[in-house]
């Protein structure tokens, strides 16, 4: 096994998954929102380029300083998903937690894995 896929291996091991909904309770192009260990989660499930994506996110905006993210409106900048927060309009990618307008805001991104009808939200050791 390559030293990479070792580091992949060895990163899968440490996630620690959370089953938190079936895949019917989510709705297409909005958010939802999940506790996780006592953490809000902003779950969001896309249709992109006819595909079902699911992401996760921390559902509290820290701008607004509110649990609100899972409320945001939905759309991509250069091709990547974004959701808008509902307060003052701060755009976090979906991917990475990173936010537009601020080089130094961010939220949490979560692992998410969909298996048959169930959907899986993974904390990577982080307190999730």
């Amino acid at each position: 096994m390559a030293a990479s896929q070792n580091a992949l291996a060895s990163e899968q091991q440490a996630v620690q998954w959370h089953y938190v909904c079936e895949t019917s309770d989510l709705v297409t192009n909005s958010g939802v929102c999940a506790l996780v260990d006592s953490q809000q989660v902003a779950i969001f499930c896309l249709k992109i380029k006819g595909e079902l994506q699911v992401f996760a996110i921390s559902n509290y905006d820290p701008i607004g300083k509110a649990n609100v993210l899972y409320r945001g409106l939905l759309g991509s900048i250069g091709g990547a998903p974004v959701v808008a927060s509902p307060l003052y309009k701060e755009h976090y990618f979906l991917e990475s937690g990173l936010c537009k307008e601020h080089d130094d805001v961010s939220v949490t991104a979560y692992p998410v894995k969909v298996e048959g009808d169930k959907v899986f939200i993974g904390n990577e050791g982080s307190g999730v």
